[in-house]
């Protein structure tokens, strides 16, 4: 093979990968941008979405916190309704317990009283 053909073959060759390069380094390049142009679309889209959420959640939440306070207001009101309760109980057995104690002190007097006066009269 002379050197003039190997020129030419290598020229060639050459010629074929500078052109293949370039074909490709083009459709990595249309790729890139359409991939670029889909993630900015996915960005905006993404930016749509959260404003939407923000815009349905806020009013929930608002809803949430005004049950949540109208919940606490009933725990509380049920704990001062217990309260009191416990306090009306506390003063009934104070009361029944005095009571009782006097009822049983005079009946342990009435029943010495009965037992002397029965004693005496043998």
């Amino acid at each position: 093979m002379s050197i003039e053909i190997s020129e030419a073959v290598l020229n060639g060759g050459l010629t074929f990968l500078a052109v293949s390069t370039g074909i490709i380094v083009i459709v990595v390049g249309i790729y890139l941008a359409k991939f670029v142009s889909n993630l900015s679309k996915l960005t905006k889209n993404l930016n749509n979405t959260t404003d939407i959420v923000n815009a349905e959640l806020k009013p929930t939440l608002d809803e949430l916190n005004a049950a949540l306070k109208s919940f606490n207001s009933i725990v509380k009101n049920t704990n001062e309704g217990v309260g009191n309760v416990k306090l009306g109980l506390e003063n009934v057995l104070t009361k029944t317990k005095l009571l009782s104690g006097n009822v049983l002190s005079g009946f342990l007097k009435g029943f010495l009283a009965v037992y002397t006066l029965l004693g005496k009269k043998k």
